[in-house]
């Protein structure tokens, strides 16, 4: 077993919140039940993927704010909100809300660009307003800002006897810009998320330059290295990255057969670049604690970082999760040198 240059740090797990569309309730627990054994085994994070019109949670915010009175200690984030279907303004009141109701564990990690699927929906989400929307960095600035508690208007104070207004979003949570993550899969917006003061999640999909070797460890190690080098002046930039890792060492033997054909049905978009942009994505890594931590220390991109959030795979049952939280807090945590944080007081 190789040894690390320095022991991981921080370990956490992201899962997408699928629900059965006639029945969403028992999807919904189920997600809280295994955000609460992630606190359970000392995870240090547990991220929530965000899904609009699909059948994966649509509103992470409030998940992590029912989440917030079940735990007291693991940090909870969005990997990613993709902003195009957000107004800053509110979701800023969201955020630092749940933030404040959390004890300041909320880890917001954004996006920007045009929303999937735009021409099938604009006219719903946008419907006086979708071909002027900005989905720029700017989207990104702005939500920055106004939860930072910078100037909203220029009007305040008292208006009759009882209404009384601030100039910023309320409520404010003191630290919540300092956890904004950007999702960044392109060097261009890695080096924009250090150069902003963001920290960046980084994840299982990059895309190459033109002149890059289409190897994806390789590719995201120079992500990584191009949004350290912009985010110098900038405080303690944090990166973390999101592979699929599964974990077999207490698996039966139908779960072992179900998750490799998992793997093997998602193993061919992985051999070669996919699309006009070449998008890269990095296989998933299956086996026991010891082999697949073997794989991190040998994967360019995993060196470069001290913390993660493993994605659990989407089509997995309850109990799934169940038995690969275990093996990754009790055996491939351990092997990449992290140690579990205490439990809930």
């Amino acid at each position: 077993m190789p040894h690390p240059a320095r022991p991981l740090r921080k370990l956490g797990f992201l899962t997408i919140g699928l629900f059965d569309p006639a029945d969403p309730g028992p999807g919904h627990q189920s997600t809280l039940e295994i955000i609460e054994l992630g606190e359970q085994l000392g995870f240090d994070s547990a991220w929530l993927r965000h899904r609009h019109l699909q059948f994966g949670i649509s509103s992470p915010i409030a998940v992590m704010a029912a989440a917030s009175q079940r735990t007291t200690r693991i940090e909870l984030g969005t990997a990613v909100t993709p902003l195009g279907w957000e107004n800053p303004l509110r979701l800023a009141e969201d955020l630092a809300t749940v933030d404040l109701l959390a004890g300041g564990r909320i880890n917001p990690g954004l996006s920007v660009g045009e929303p999937m699927n735009y021409d099938t929906v604009k006219h719903e989400l946008y419907p006086d307003s979708s071909a002027v929307e900005d989905f720029s960095y700017a989207r990104m600035d702005r939500l920055a800002r106004l939860v930072a508690g910078e100037p909203v208007r220029d009007f305040s104070g008292k208006q009759g006897v009882v209404e009384e207004f601030s100039n910023r979003v309320e409520p404010h949570s003191p630290g919540l810009r300092d956890r904004l993550w950007y999702g960044a899969g392109s060097t261009k917006s890695a080096v924009w998320a250090g150069a902003n003061g963001f920290n960046l999640l980084s994840s299982s999909v990059v895309f190459p330059e033109a002149d890059q070797e289409p190897d994806f460890a390789l590719v995201q190690q120079s992500q990584i290295r191009a949004f350290r080098e912009a985010a110098q002046g900038h405080g303690a930039a944090r990166v973390s990255q999101g592979l699929v890792v599964i974990p077999t060492d207490s698996a039966s033997p139908a779960q072992r057969e179900k998750y490799q054909r998992y793997v093997d049905e998602r193993t061919p978009r992985t051999r070669t670049p996919q699309g006009p942009k070449g998008m890269l994505f990095a296989p998933d890594l299956i086996g026991t604690s010891d082999e697949i931590a073997e794989q991190l220390y040998a994967h360019a991109g995993f060196q470069e970082v001290d913390e993660v959030a493993f994605a659990l795979p989407f089509s997995f049952d309850h109990e799934d999760y169940v038995q690969i939280l275990t093996d990754i807090a009790g055996s491939l945590g351990p092997a990449l040198g992290w140690t579990p944080a205490e439990g809930p007081q």
